[in-house]
């Protein structure tokens, strides 16, 4: 069996597909997933899972260099944007318009993970990042500037 928390499989997959700067969504219950989008439906009922417990087991197991949510949370839904920030302390934080992220961020991301969030401005957007310690760990490597705090 495997180690770890995180137990679904095609969770797993989705993970271990993403290379850098490929972008996952983790949404809420009522976010509109596109027909071709590569759907993991997680939801079971209203708030299970919610979203806080998907993106802390996301955390463990994906490198996100970059966490984007839309720029009407801070004002709308403060609670889960502080949750987003603790769970992400390390990443790059960012906004975009909540329209933005419901047509055209939805059409431009690898996967889109369904939660059952009744979470309203509830969708995570989170850029696949690379383990620096790991990728810039051989001899004569140059580190960029932008990766030097990671090390």
């Amino acid at each position: 069996m495997k180690r770890g928390k995180l137990l679904n499989a095609e969770l797993n997959t989705a993970i271990a597909s993403m290379g850098h700067g490929d972008l996952m969504i983790v949404c809420d219950a009522g976010f509109p997933i596109p027909d071709k989008a590569w759907r993991i439906d997680l939801a079971i009922m209203p708030d299970l899972p919610d979203l806080e417990t998907v993106l802390a087991l996301i955390n463990e197991n994906f490198i996100a260099e970059k966490v984007a949510y839309a720029a009407e949370m801070a004002e709308n839904n403060p609670p889960l944007l502080a949750k987003v920030k603790r769970i992400f302390a390390d990443a790059e934080h960012g906004t975009i318009p909540h329209a933005k992220i419901l047509s055209e961020m939805a059409h431009k991301a690898k996967v889109i993970v369904r939660t059952g969030a009744f979470d309203p401005w509830g969708n995570i957007l989170l850029y696949s990042g690379v383990d620096v310690p790991q990728w810039f760990s051989k001899p004569g490597t140059v580190v960029p500037d932008y990766y030097k705090d990671r090390m």
